[in-house]
């Protein structure tokens, strides 16, 4: 568990990754010299949202089905708030359904 200072240090970070794939990449960039634990934590959370929103958004544009697309942008948009409003507030609480597998999928990210 990070310390107070890791947290407060890496915050900046954390939320910045949460910008498309672009805010994950200056982020895992940013961090590369500070290495903030806390900072890692939410560029693994957000480099697996937004992989797996670009996996499973792309055959769900195919459905010929507003109430299929809706859901999904909505599922999106609230686990996307959810990781967001985690990183602003300094907690380290994993997105629901899919946060710990994303932690464990990119544990590499170091």
């Amino acid at each position: 568990m990070p310390d107070h200072q890791d947290i407060k240090s890496g915050k900046t970070i954390a939320v910045i990754s949460y910008f498309y794939l672009l805010g994950v990449l200056i982020a895992y960039l940013t961090n590369s010299d500070k290495k903030s634990e806390f900072a890692y934590f939410h560029i693994r959370q957000s480099l697996g949202l937004w992989l797996s929103f670009m996996a499973l958004g792309y055959p769900i544009g195919y459905f010929d089905n507003w109430q299929i697309t809706l859901s999904f942008w909505m599922s999106f948009g609230i686990l996307f708030i959810y990781g967001f409003s985690t990183a602003l507030s300094g907690k380290m609480i994993p997105i629901p359904l899919v946060g710990n597998f994303f932690q464990t999928t990119f544990k590499k990210i170091k």
